[in-house]
């Protein structure tokens, strides 16, 4: 519980590291802060000329559904799994990247992966604004529905705030976590129906499906799209799952942080 309870105890510190981290990703480039918009849509053309021209994906059988409809569903989840992916890919680097902060006693050092969840959750607030903005250009609607968007978004920051402590604590004492990170982070976003919907999977691969539905971020990433997109309620039992789901991994996440913090000084 401390490395939770610290977050609010020194929230000064916290914002600090956090608007530090956003400002130096992009510090020195010429294009600057407008990266944080012109990643995630140079990302969003490749994938869907792939998945949605080439392969002609869709997220239902309706032919009612376009390319455009197709192209803010896939964004909508890169979006999510941008934060999960960048926790993995970076968490485990932090603590040793800061050696002089493990030696300071009194420096809370769960402050260092909590500031970059914060920094990367910037990122997933701007492509959610993006998507909401497409969907108003392309003459859709939105729906009341909206509202629920903060009940269906928070598991997964609890997610990335666990996964974030986990890894930075594992990375001092494992150094080779740092090298499947960016296997890991593509193993969940093709297995987190950033491309498919779960109604998909259910019907054209039940064996899989078996497996998948236990994965919080197919959940999330469905009824987000759900809201967003169709104007529908999400499946609140799925959501129900993906906060438990996202409360256990923050506490596992705390516990194994705190258990393991002593022995960073020795390590490092």
């Amino acid at each position: 519980m401390d490395p939770i309870l610290n977050i609010f105890r020194k929230n000064d510190l916290f914002w600090q590291f956090l608007l530090r981290n956003v400002k130096s990703r992009h510090r020195g480039s010429l294009l600057g802060a407008f990266w944080l918009f012109l990643n995630p849509l140079l990302m969003l053309s490749l994938y869907v000329f792939a998945f949605g021209v080439v392969f002609g994906g869709r997220f239902t059988d309706s032919p009612e559904e376009s390319t455009i409809d197709y192209a803010l569903g896939v964004f909508l989840g890169l979006s999510v799994m941008g934060l999960v992916s960048g926790i993995i890919g970076t968490s485990p680097g932090i603590i040793v990247g800061h050696p002089n902060f493990v030696k300071k006693v009194v420096f809370p050092l769960e402050i260092l992966p909590a500031a970059m969840v914060g920094a990367l959750a910037y990122d997933l607030i701007i492509g959610i604004g993006l998507c909401l903005v497409g969907i108003l250009i392309v003459g859709s609607e939105i729906s009341v529905s909206i509202i629920f968007l903060p009940l269906i978004l928070a598991p997964v920051f609890l997610i990335a705030m666990g996964l974030s402590w986990f890894f930075s604590a594992l990375g001092v004492f494992v150094r080779d976590v740092g090298q499947l990170g960016s296997f890991l982070g593509l193993a969940l976003l093709y297995s987190s129906g950033v491309f498919y919907s779960a109604e998909k999977v259910q019907k054209t691969a039940p064996l899989i499906w078996n497996f998948l539905q236990w994965n919080p971020l197919l959940q999330i990433i469905d009824s987000l799209r759900e809201v967003v997109l169709w104007q529908g309620n999400p499946n609140w039992g799925s959501i129900a799952y993906a906060w438990c789901i996202g409360i256990l991994m923050l506490f596992l996440g705390s516990w194994f942080f705190n258990r393991l913090k002593p022995a960073f000084a020795d390590i490092l």
